[in-house]
């Protein structure tokens, strides 16, 4: 994990990757408490057995916004800015390029684009990307933008 004492710090790190976190495996359970949290038991991600003989690959596949929200856990493992608050301002870009099976490991890498001041504070936009292992394409890549307070 890497340190800054502020987020005008993160401006050095324009245009380069920070670093990956590490490896996590997505089960069916994770898959199964997010389907529960969000409503969407739609049978690709919740029924093993159907997905066994239907789905492509024949495994249950996590939900793309299940990836995108490991974000907020896997960042802390990369980077850490000192900072009185921090606001997620949400996402300028968003594409899901390929499945998550059950049983696959991703992590995240996270790279620095813009840093510039705004709104009283520091906004960050970073380049995320969701990689999956063992798989040329990653699940997902964002460009992901924040508000840091000193």
């Amino acid at each position: 994990m890497r340190r800054f004492e502020n987020a005008k710090a993160l401006a050095t790190q324009i245009g380069h990757v920070i670093g990956a976190s590490d490896w996590m495996v997505i089960d069916q359970a994770t898959i199964d408490a997010f389907a529960r949290t969000t409503g969407d038991y739609q049978w690709i991600h919740t029924d093993p057995v159907r997905a066994a003989q239907e789905g492509p690959g024949g495994k249950t596949i996590a939900h793309g916004y299940l990836t995108l929200s490991l974000i907020a856990s896997l960042m802390p493992e990369i980077l850490e800015v000192e900072a009185s608050r921090v606001l997620n301002v949400g996402a300028n870009k968003l594409r899901f390029l390929a499945p998550v099976p059950v049983g696959s490991k991703v992590r995240l890498a996270l790279g620095i684009k813009q840093v510039e001041e705004a709104s009283g504070g520091i906004r960050v936009t970073a380049d995320a990307t969701m990689e999956i292992a063992d798989e040329d394409k990653p699940a997902l890549v964002a460009e992901l933008v924040f508000l840091y307070f000193d």
